[in-house]
């Protein structure tokens, strides 16, 4: 179907932070697969771990336990402190089963415990439930009636959050970076207050980390920055490096509230994708590895913010997710760049985002940087 704005081209392979097209023009890969290859293309380690495990075993169903799966679930829980992951196969799905999680657990204590509150500005996923969710009204044209129970405030308000967060409440839903609205990162002070106010009202915070988890801040989870404990974490994109995957992570109460029968996914935890998963957890967990995204991060920011450029309004962002504010239309950047060789993505509607593969070297940092700049160089002259 007809769903997607796409540019024509047609990637055939790649290698590390580049891509190659069918004419054999070559692409410096700043976009990720929105945010997915999160080792980049063709990383020797996950190669090698999905050839192996397709040959072992691929799917069985879970009726059996896999122990891929298992031990993925065991590594996320300690890396992250929470008790207990449900496997699935993309963040909206993962979104879902959140939800899921809270509405059942409000009920438990309260029948009218009914309200997921959600910030605007936010983007949850494309199913019905998480369209609800998501705080963007432009998502919600021609696909109601939605499913009721989902609030929105505005984010940064904190009077706001706190009239908001009342006993008919199950949870606050939010991303710690805000992605899709342009790359807007919720500050330390507002996730810690909301983390105080759910716990004060029994109310569960879920983080939804689905592009800004697994290392894309320079942090396992952008969360910990702040120095909050969500109840309920989502992931998927980078997870498992571009095998598709989601999880929802819970601690305390909230990792006991799904019972046998209760929520199901008949891909979800299959061996390849938790055999992918382990090789980006284990890279992850490298000396350094994290150090490494955050420095690459303010390299990416020091740089732009060095330009000066009259189309440039504001760099921001944290680790390897960068928006860049500008003046022109975002999209015809984007094009400029793409003429350069160099994939970008937008976001909101006037941001210029940037997700490269967390493996990215220093010199193909500056390089892109360098068409980059050269790209909007050619927008200001268009004006």
């Amino acid at each position: 179907m007809d769903t997607y704005k796409r540019t024509g081209l047609v990637f055939v392979r790649g290698s590390g932070v580049v891509l190659e097209a069918e004419d054999g023009r070559k692409y410096l890969d700043f976009a990720s697969g929105i945010g997915v290859n999160s080792l980049g293309h063709g990383h020797p380690r996950l190669v090698a771990a999905i050839a192996e495990q397709a040959a072992r075993l691929i799917h069985v169903s879970n009726y059996y336990q896999s122990r891929e799966a298992l031990e993925l679930a065991q590594e996320l829980c300690a890396r992250t402190g929470m008790d207990a992951v449900f496997l699935c196969n993309s963040g909206a799905e993962a979104n879902e089963g959140a939800i899921k999680i809270a509405r059942k657990h409000g009920a438990s204590h309260d029948a009218s415990r009914t309200t997921v509150v959600t910030l605007r500005g936010s983007f949850h996923g494309r199913t019905i439930a998480t369209l609800a969710a998501t705080g963007q009204d432009k998502f919600h044209e021609r696909f109601g009636p939605f499913p009721a129970g989902f609030e929105y405030v505005e984010a940064e308000d904190s009077a706001a959050l706190d009239a908001a967060l009342g006993s008919g409440t199950c949870a606050l839903l939010l991303e710690p970076i805000q992605g899709e609205s342009g790359v807007v990162p919720l500050s330390d002070e507002y996730q810690r207050l909301a983390a105080r106010l759910c716990e004060e009202r029994g109310i569960l915070l879920i983080a939804d980390e689905v592009q800004c988890g697994v290392g894309r801040t320079g942090s396992f989870l952008a969360s910990s920055r702040a120095g909050v404990r969500p109840d309920v974490v989502t992931l998927a994109k980078g997870l498992a490096g571009g095998v598709p995957i989601g999880a929802v992570l819970a601690r305390g109460e909230a990792a006991r509230v799904l019972e046998r029968g209760d929520h199901g996914s008949t891909f979800g935890g299959n061996p390849l994708a938790a055999a992918a998963a382990r090789v980006v957890l284990s890279e992850l967990g490298s000396a350094g590895f994290l150090d490494a995204v955050a420095g690459k991060g303010e390299r990416f920011l020091e740089a732009v913010r060095s330009w000066k450029h009259n189309l440039v309004k504001e760099a921001r962002g944290r680790g390897l997710m960068i928006g860049i504010a500008v003046t022109c239309p975002p999209d015809r950047v984007k094009e400029l760049c793409l003429e350069r060789g160099l994939l970008v993505l937008t976001a909101g509607s006037d941001v210029v985002r940037l997700l490269p593969p967390l493996v990215i070297p220093d010199g193909e940092i500056d390089r892109g940087l360098g068409l980059l700049k050269d790209a909007l160089d050619a927008a200001g002259k268009e004006i």
